[in-house]
Order: C-alpha cells, then sequence, then structure tokens
C-alpha cells in the first residue's frame, strides 16, 4: 500500500497519498471527518480505479482537423459533404472513411465529439489546447507535457522526458515552471538528431569540456548562489549525459524490423510515432508527435483524405505496438488538433475554423475504451450535446497519469494555478 504520507518528487515537504488517505480512513466513516479531511477523501474518489498510466503521446493534428471527416462523421446529410462512414469493432463509434486500419482498433479508443475552446485563431487556439488556459500576457502556462514532467518522478531517463518530434511553429513549452520543461525538439527519426553529436575527435571534445570547466570555476568565484541560480553547469552536464547515454538509440528507429516500420508506413510521421513508442519504453514521460497539413479552407476532402493516409497506418500500429508490448495499459495516446471545421462548406471546398464542437480522440491506460462522449447536430446548427472544455479535457488526462489537477503551482508572480481548469470526466475514466 502506498504510503499515507510521502515526500514530494521534487519539492521541500512532504505530500499526503489519497489512496492510502482513503484506505486509513474508510469510506463508510466520512462522517467523522474534518471539512479539510473531507476535501481530501473527496479528491481521492476522483481516482481512476484502474492503474495510472506514467506516459503521454500526444498526436498533434497542426492546423486544425475536420472532425466531420476524421471521428464525427454524418454522411448522408448537408454538412456531411463528400465523407461516408464505416464500421468499427467498437459498435457505439463509426468514423469517417480513410481510417480503415484505425476502425479495428475502437475498442480502446474514447471518442470526445463535443469538445467546445473559445479560441479560433491558430496560435491562440494551439496554444490553449497544450496548455488548458486561454494566453493571458501576465502568465506564460506550461504545457500538459512539461506539466506531467514537473509533477511526475525523474526515474532513470537520462534523455529528455518531454520530447517534440516534427514540431509545428507552437510546440509545447514549460511555461512558468521554467524552460528545462521544454520539450526537446527533434525531427524526421531517419535523420540524426540534432546537436549530439561532437563535432571534433573524442579526445579534443573531452579537452573542451575540461577547459570549460576551468573557466566555469574562475568565473564562479565570489559569485556564489548566482551562478548556480542559472542552472548552467545543471544544464551543461545534461547535455553531456545525454550525448553519451545508450538512451539515444531510442530515437533510431532504424533497429526496429523492416516488417514493423513499413506497419506504421514510410512517412516522417510514421517513423515519428514508432520512435515515440521507443522513447516511450525507456522513461520519456511526454511525446509530441505533429501531423500538419489540416488547415483546409480550400479542397477539405481531397486535402483531409491525403492526412488520412499518413495517419491511418501510423496511428493504428502505434496503438497495436503498445498492446502487444503492455505498454498500452501505461500509456495516454491523445490524438487532437487546435480546434475542428465549420458544418458548412464554403464556396472553395473547404471548411473554416470551428471552436464549437469538435473531436478529440484517448486510448490507453485508465482510458475506457469503444466508447462515444457528445454529439454534434446532424444540421450544424445547434450547440453541441454534453460539450467538454479543454480544461476538463486535460483534469482527465491528468487523472489518467494519477495526478489530482486540482493541485497548484505557484507562479513567478505568487499567482496559485491550478494543473487544470477543470474536472476530470468521470465518464472516460475506469
Amino acid at each position: 500500500m502506498e504510503p499515507l504520507i510521502r515526500p514530494h518528487p521534487h519539492r521541500t515537504g512532504w505530500v499526503i497519498s489519497r489512496r492510502s488517505f482513503l484506505g486509513t480512513a474508510g469510506l463508510a466513516g466520512l462522517n467523522w471527518l474534518t471539512p479539510v479531511g473531507e476535501l481530501l477523501a473527496r479528491a481521492a474518489e476522483d481516482l481512476p480505479k484502474g492503474e495510472p498510466a506514467y506516459s503521454v503521446i500526444l498526436l498533434w493534428m497542426q492546423g486544425g482537423p475536420s472532425q466531420l471527416e476524421t471521428f464525427d462523421p454524418h454522411p448522408g446529410t448537408r454538412i456531411g459533404g463528400e465523407t461516408k462512414a464505416i464500421r468499427t469493432r467498437a459498435k457505439d463509434i463509426q468514423l469517417a472513411d480513410g481510417l480503415e486500419r484505425l476502425a479495428e482498433h475502437t475498442d480502446c479508443l474514447a471518442v470526445i465529439r463535443s469538445m467546445i475552446s473559445k479560441e479560433g485563431d491558430h496560435e491562440r487556439a494551439t496554444m490553449m489546447m497544450k496548455t488548458g488556459y486561454r494566453p493571458d500576457p501576465t502568465t506564460t502556462y506550461p504545457s500538459l507535457g512539461a506539466i506531467i514532467c514537473h509533477e511526475l518522478p525523474v526515474g532513470k531517463t537520462e534523455i529528455p522526458r518531454h520530447i517534440s518530434i516534427l514540431p509545428g511553429p507552437w510546440p509545447s513549452r514549460g511555461g512558468f515552471l521554467g524552460a528545462e520543461f521544454d520539450a526537446f525538439l527533434t525531427y524526421d527519426p531517419l535523420q540524426k538528431v540534432p546537436d549530439v553529436t561532437p563535432r571534433v575527435s573524442p579526445p579534443r571534445d573531452l579537452l573542451r569540456y575540461r577547459d570549460m570547466e576551468i573557466a566555469e570555476k574562475t568565473f564562479a568565484k565570489g559569485r556564489g548562489s548566482r551562478v548556480e541560480e542559472t542552472l548552467h553547469r545543471h544544464s551543461v552536464q545534461s547535455a553531456r549525459t545525454m550525448i553519451t547515454t545508450e538512451q539515444l538509440k531510442a530515437f533510431d528507429v532504424t533497429l526496429e524490423p523492416l516488417s514493423l516500420r513499413r506497419e506504421y508506413g514510410d512517412t516522417p510521421f510514421g517513423r515519428a510515432c514508432l520512435a515515440a513508442r521507443r522513447l516511450i519504453e525507456v522513461g520519456v514521460r511526454c511525446v509530441e508527435v505533429t501531423l500538419d497539413g489540416w488547415d483546409t479552407h480550400a479542397e477539405n476532402h481531397s486535402l483531409t483524405a491525403g492526412r488520412k493516409e499518413i495517419l491511418d497506418p501510423a496511428f493504428s500500429a502505434l496503438l497495436k505496438d503498445l498492446k502487444d508490448r503492455d505498454l498500452l495499459r501505461k500509456t495516454i495516446v491523445v490524438w487532437a488538433g487546435e480546434f475542428g471545421r465549420t458544418p458548412n462548406i464554403n464556396p472553395l471546398g473547404g471548411r473554416d475554423h470551428w471552436p464549437k464542437g469538435f473531436s478529440v480522440a484517448l486510448a490507453g491506460g485508465p482510458i475506457r475504451g469503444g466508447i462515444v462522449l457528445g454529439a454534434t447536430d446532424p444540421e450544424g446548427k445547434k450547440e453541441p450535446d454534453r460539450p467538454v472544455t479543454v480544461g476538463d479535457l486535460h483534469a482527465t488526462i491528468l487523472t489518467a497519469v494519477g495526478l489530482n489537477p486540482r493541485r497548484e503551482n505557484i507562479s513567478p508572480i505568487g499567482r496559485p494555478i491550478r494543473l487544470a481548469d477543470g474536472e476530470p470526466i468521470r465518464d472516460l475514466l475506469t
């Protein structure tokens, strides 16, 4: 059983384990609790019954994917356009045509069809979806991956625990938690990981490192804690560890069998999804993989079809691969973009920005599979049924990795900010 009181992994002091608190108190005896105790117990009830996951893979659809051509088709209607629906392994889930491989794995998918956001601009909506908060000039909010890396134990990972592969213009950042929680940026896994290969011979590289240490010690004399506060030495040591660790091979997808690489697809996105699985295996907390090209203001149907040709094999292979390796129960997979596309088709055959009822898909960990939450109007006129806010989505994911979304961090100006500005969606958690 988890200890009732345990040290926080990143801070001085102690925190109370919610699971152990309930075990000690007993659910039948809540009437004896003080108000503070009752709040703690209720927080414990929000935990999923299943084992929490410890990593997240975010499949980020840059540009705003059309829900009508992916996870929320309305065939035969005015708003549905040319898209047809296909049956899937889960009887309650229909997908748009072009996602036939993914249809075989919907038994582990939870599809939210009623996401709502207050942002319809690409940059602002991206920041909101990735952080859970609307952009604010007074505060730079941390992304979901940064929060997870900040809150969960470090473990034995010797490479960055927050990674963005094929990053778009606004990759995930550490925000007020600090630049050390920014996503490490890398690109097509067929290429070398940037900035980890010395440009000189190993002996000369070591000599340069020793020379730098001498210069640093000389500079630090008389400056005390001011030097330590820059975290420069920590950053250098982390970089040296990364370029020498065997875990760096996790980026190299050529070490995988050719047959498996073909399942993911011979595309940068397919290779990036395979690399994400390899990185999760060595303990990386959050991997963001971007597939751009979803900003379909013109020729929506044909352009989206091209994106699905890349997405379908990669997404389905990732789920299958994680299942086969018993990693899906420890990993949350999130498919999302900054918003959806309008029900109306414009004169150019495209769909415009639509934050009023779009889709997000989740899988893994304690996420309940084979279900649909919410619905959009087949006529495209009414508000979505059972709307889900961006804050609720973040609270659900954080709960799924064993974190309390109500917990607060303190910003540099002393402002308490909850991990998520929402509540976990109980119907999505086992």
